[in-house]
C-alpha cells in the first residue's frame, strides 16, 4: 500500500477518521461518529476472494495478455487528496485520475495452447490498461507511482522497459496511443520546468463572478465544476501537458507541438497528421470541460497547423435533448489516409425545430485545402458510422422522442439503402452490432469476408439471452445463423480469429462454470479448444439457485424477475424477500415486457451487492421490472401507479411460487432505484422497509429533467412535485435506509439529496437512518465502505423485514 503525503493544496474533499451515521427513531434524531462495521463471515468470506483474471487480446490474435486485478481498494487509499474541478476527479501527487483502475500483474498466454509467462514488472506495480501495438508485438502500459506515472512497454517474451526520463499527465486527455508504424507512441508527459502548484491566497483578490449570455439553455445539475479563480489555475496547471513522440526501440522522446490542455488528440491512419482539439478560455463555471470553448485543429508532424477545423464556442445554449451547433463528432476515415468526418447540426441543434433533415455528415481530405465535402444526411438525429474496408459504411440515425433507430447503407455514387429500421428498445428483434477487426494501421472497421459481415448480439427471448453469431449479405440483406449459445450455459463471441469467419475466441460460462476462453469453430467440424482455465474464486456461491420468473401486472403488461434463493433453502420454505429493482421508460407495454439477462450465467457477487441477502436467508427478486409506459412526454404522470401497481405484482407472484413470505417484504434500489424506493414507500403499504442508495428526491432539485423526462420544472411543476418523494415524506410510515457516498459525482445525486430527505423524514416522525461514506463516490468500493454498507443493509432489514412482527400485530 502507498501513503501518499498530503499538499498544501485546496481540495474539497476532507480526510475522515470515521463513518457518519446519523439516526432518527420517531421524532428523536441522534448525531455521532461510528466506526466501520464488517457483515456477517459469510458475506466477507465472497468479499475477500480475489478476482478473476481479465482478458485482452492482440489485435493479431495470437496472445492473450491476462490482468490480475487487485482485491478492494482500502479506506486509506480513498482517502488520498483529490481535486474535483470541471467535472473531474484528479489525483494532485501523482497528477492522474483519482482512484484509477488498475492490475497488479501481467500474464501474456500465445493462442492456441501456449505455456504462461509472467511479465517482469517491479515491486508493488500499479499497472494501467494495457495498449496493444498494431501489429500485436508489443504493448504500452503505465505504472503510478506514488508522485507520478511512468511510461512503460513490452514484448511477447515477457520484456518490459520502463522508458526514463518520461513522467506521464493523465489528468487530462489520452496520455498514451500508438503510432500505425507499431514503434512510435504519441503520448502526453508534464511540460518541463513546470513548478510547484498555485498556491492559493488567504486573502481573496474580488469576487467571483458569473454571467449570463441572456439566451436561454438547459443548466444540467453537474458536480465537481469550477467555482474559483484558484480551481481555474489548478485546472490549467494539472490539466496542460506537453505531447511527444517516444521511439519505442531506442527510448529517445521528442515534444510535440506547445503544451496545452487536450481534450483530443488523433492520430490520422498514415500517421502523418493530428486531429487536436485545444481548450480556449474562458472556462465556464456551470459546466464541465466537455462544454469548455476548443480549437480544433489539424497539426503536420512537424505540429505546423495545417487547417482550423472549428473554432467551438462555450456549449451553453444546447437545448434539452439537443446538441450544439458545431461540428461535433469529428473523428478520421479508419480506410483512408487522412480524410476527416464531422456532423453538423441543420436544426440549430433543437429537436423541436421541424426539419426534413437534423444532421449532415461533413469530410474533408488531405491537404485539407478544399471545401468539405457531404457524405450523408440524416433525417433523425446521427448517431453513429461503422467503416467497411472496401470503403462503404453503416450511418445509424435515432428518433429521440419514439426511441427508434434506422440504419443505412452508403457508398460512393450509390443510394443509400437501408438495413435496419425499428425500436431502439426492442431486444428480442435486435440484430446484433457489426463484428469489428483491427487493420494494419491499428483503425478498426466492419470486418468482412466477401460481400458477407458478421453481427454478434444478445439473443434476447422470452426465455432469456442466448448470445448468437450471424452473418449478413450486403446483396440480398438475407442472414444467417452460424452459431448460438445453448441452452445451460452462456457463451458469447469476442472476436474473429482470420479474416474467414470460421474460427473465432468465444466466452463461455454457466451455473456452476466460472467464465473461460476457448476457439470455436463455427464450421462443420465444431471443434473446440480451451484457451484458459480459470477456478472458481468463490465455490460457497454454487449452491445459490435462480430461475427466471415472468409474471403480469394488473393492466396487462409483461413482467419479470430472477429468482434466487439461499444454498440451503428447502423447498416450500417462505422466506423474508427482497425486491430490488431499477426503473425504465418504455413507449410501448410490448417491449417493456421483453426479458433480459440469463439465468445460465455464472453468479459472481461483488461490490456492495444486494445478491449477498442470498447468503443471509432471503429470498431476492432481483431486476424486478418496474417500466414506466406511455407517451415519452407525458409517460411520468403515471409514473407513481405504475410502479406500485409493479411492485405488487412482483409480491404476489413471489407469494404464489411458495418462496415468499407476503408479510416480510422490503424494497431498495441504488440511484434512481432508490428514488424509486422511496416513492415505494410514500405510496403504498407494500413494503415493510426499504433501501435506499446514492439517491435523488426533491426533483425541484433537478430543474432541467431527469431521467428521460424532457420538461423542465417550469414547464411541469405539478409533475415535478408528484414524483419528489421529499414532498411526500409525511407519508413514509415504514423504515427506510438511506446511504450515500459523501463525494458523490453523479448527475443530480447531491449527498444534499439524502441530507435533505432524511430531514424531512426525522420532522414528520418517520423511522429513517441516514448513512455517509467518507470519499465515497456514486458507487461504493473502498473494502471498509463495502463491508460496511452491507452491514448496514443486513442489520436493517434484520430488524423490519426478517424479524417483522404480521401486520395486524404491529
Amino acid at each position: 500500500m502507498k501513503t501518499k503525503s498530503n499538499t498544501h493544496l485546496k481540495l474539497r474533499l476532507a480526510i475522515p477518521v470515521a463513518l457518519t451515521v446519523t439516526l432518527a427513531i420517531s421524532a428523536t434524531a441522534v448525531f455521532g461518529q461510528d466506526v466501520y462495521q464488517k457483515p456477517p463471515q459469510a458475506i466477507q468470506d465472497v468479499l475477500d476472494a480475489l478476482p478473476t483474471p481479465q482478458v485482452s487480446i492482440s489485435p493479431s490474435g495470437d496472445t492473450m495478455l491476462l490482468s490480475q486485478p487487485p482485491g478492494y481498494p482500502s479506506i486509506e487509499d480513498f482517502s488520498q487528496p483529490m481535486l474535483r474541478i470541471a467535472g473531474l476527479r484528479i489525483d494532485p501527487l501523482t497528477n492522474g485520475q483519482s482512484r484509477p483502475r488498475y492490475s497488479i500483474g501481467y500474464t501474456l498466454k500465445e493462442i492456441p495452447g501456449g505455456d504462461e509467462i509472467a511479465v517482469d514488472l517491479p515491486a508493488g506495480a500499479e499497472l494501467g490498461s494495457a495498449r496493444w501495438s498494431p501489429d500485436g508485438k508489443h504493448f504500452a502500459f503505465t505504472n503510478t507511482r506514488s508522485d507520478g506515472i511512468d511510461l512503460w512497454v513490452a514484448n511477447l517474451a515477457g520484456e518490459a522497459r520502463q522508458i526514463d526520463g518520461v513522467v506521464l499527465n493523465e489528468a487530462y486527455g489520452t496520455a498514451i496511443q500508438w503510432m500505425p508504424d507499431s514503434r512510435t507512441l504519441l503520448i502526453q508527459r508534464i511540460p518541463s520546468g513546470r513548478g510547484a502548484a498555485p498556491e492559493e491566497s488567504l486573502v481573496p483578490t474580488g469576487p467571483n463572478i458569473q454571467e449570463t449570455s441572456g439566451r436561454s439553455g438547459a443548466i444540467r445539475t453537474y458536480q465537481d465544476l469550477l467555482e474559483t479563480r484558484h480551481d481555474v489555475a489548478l485546472f490549467d496547471y494539472h490539466g496542460t501537458a506537453q505531447l511527444a513522440f517516444v521511439d519505442t526501440t531506442n527510448g529517445r522522446v521528442t515534444n510535440f507541438g506547445s503544451p496545452g490542455l487536450f481534450q483530443t488528440v488523433s492520430i490520422s491512419p498514415d500517421g502523418n497528421h493530428v486531429l487536436v482539439a485545444r481548450l480556449q478560455k474562458p472556462y465556464s463555471y456551470l459546466f464541465t470541460h466537455r462544454s469548455f470553448p476548443r480549437m480544433v485543429e489539424i497539426w503536420d508532424r512537424s505540429a505546423a497547423v495545417e487547417h482550423t477545423v472549428a473554432k467551438i464556442s462555450l456549449q451553453e445554449n444546447v437545448p434539452i435533448g439537443g446538441v450544439p451547433t458545431d461540428p461535433r463528432s469529428y473523428s478520421w476515415i479508419p480506410t483512408e489516409d487522412a480524410t476527416l468526418l464531422w456532423a453538423e447540426a441543420l436544426d440549430r441543434g433543437d429537436p423541436k425545430v421541424e426539419v426534413t433533415h437534423r444532421d449532415s455528415l461533413k469530410t474533408l481530405a488531405a491537404p485539407f485545402s478544399g471545401s468539405p465535402a457531404e457524405l450523408f444526411r440524416t433525417e433523425n438525429r446521427y448517431r453513429g458510422i461503422q467503416f467497411l474496408a472496401d470503403g462503404r459504411a453503416m450511418v445509424t440515425e435515432f428518433h429521440r422522442i419514439n426511441r427508434w433507430n434506422r440504419t443505412f447503407l452508403i457508398a460512393s455514387g450509390a443510394e443509400p439503402r437501408l438495413i435496419w429500421d425499428m425500436s431502439a428498445q426492442d431486444r428480442y428483434n435486435d440484430p446484433g452490432r457489426p463484428v469489428s477487426t483491427t487493420m494494419e494501421n491499428g483503425r478498426r472497421t466492419v470486418m468482412q469476408n466477401g460481400n458477407w459481415i458478421f453481427l454478434a448480439g444478445n439473443g434476447s427471448s422470452p426465455d432469456g439471452d442466448h448470445p448468437f453469431l450471424d452473418r449478413l449479405n450486403l446483396d440480398t440483406l438475407e442472414t444467417e445463423r452460424l452459431f448460438q449459445s445453448a441452452a445451460g450455459s452462456y457463451e458469447a463471441v469476442e472476436r474473429p480469429l482470420g479474416d474467414s469467419g470460421t474460427r473465432w475466441i468465444t466466452r463461455r460460462e454457466s451455473k456452476t462454470e466460472p467464465p473461460n476462453y476457448r476457439i470455436r469453430d463455427m464450421s462443420d467440424t465444431g471443434s473446440i479448444m480451451a484457451l484458459t482455465d480459470f477456478e472458481d474464486p468463490t465455490p460457497q456461491l454454487r449452491g445459490i439457485t435462480k430461475q427466471l420468473v415472468k409474471y403480469k401486472r394488473d393492466d396487462g403488461v409483461d413482467l419479470s424477475f430472477t429468482l434466487y434463493l439461499p444454498p440451503d433453502y428447502e423447498e416450500g420454505t417462505r422466506l423474508p424477500t427482497v425486491v430490488w429493482a431499477y426503473p425504465r421508460e418504455f413507449n410501448d407495454a410490448a417491449t417493456a415486457g421483453q426479458v433480459a439477462g440469463s439465468t445460465d450465467r455464472f453468479t459472481t457477487i461483488r461490490g456492495a451487492s444486494q445478491l449477498f441477502f442470498v447468503l443471509n436467508g432471503y429470498a431476492l427478486l432481483d431486476g424486478a421490472t418496474m417500466p414506466v409506459i406511455g407517451d415519452p412526454i407525458t409517460m411520468n404522470e403515471t409514473m407513481i401507479d405504475q410502479i406500485v401497481m409493479a411492485g405488487k405484482a412482483a409480491i404476489d407472484k413471489a407469494a404464489e411460487l411458495g418462496v415468499s413470505d407476503p408479510n416480510r417484504v422490503g424494497v431498495g434500489g441504488h440511484s434512481y432505484g432508490a428514488f424509486m424506493t422511496a416513492n415505494l414507500l410514500a405510496h403504498s403499504d407494500l413494503f415493510r422497509a426499504g433501501i435506499a442508495r446514492s439517491g435523488a428526491y426533491n426533483r425541484s432539485l433537478t430543474p432541467f429533467g431527469f431521467q428521460s423526462e424532457q420538461r423542465t420544472f417550469w414547464e411541469a411543476p405539478e409533475l415535478y412535485f408528484k414524483v419528489s418523494p421529499f414532498m411526500h415524506a409525511d407519508k413514509v410510515n415504514e423504515p427506510i435506509l438511506l446511504t450515500h457516498g459523501e463525494a458523490d459525482n453523479n448527475s443530480g445525486t447531491f449527498p444534499i439529496q439524502s441530507d435533505r430527505m432524511f430531514h424531512a423524514l426525522t420532522g414528520h416522525g418517520a423511522t429513517a437512518r441516514l448513512v455517509t461514506l467518507p470519499n465515497e463516490s456514486h458507487g461504493y468500493a473502498a473494502k471498509e465502505s463495502v463491508e460496511h454498507t452491507l452491514y448496514e443493509m443486513m442489520s436493517w432489514f434484520e430488524r423490519f423485514v426478517k424479524d417483522a412482527q404480521p401486520i395486524g400485530q404491529r
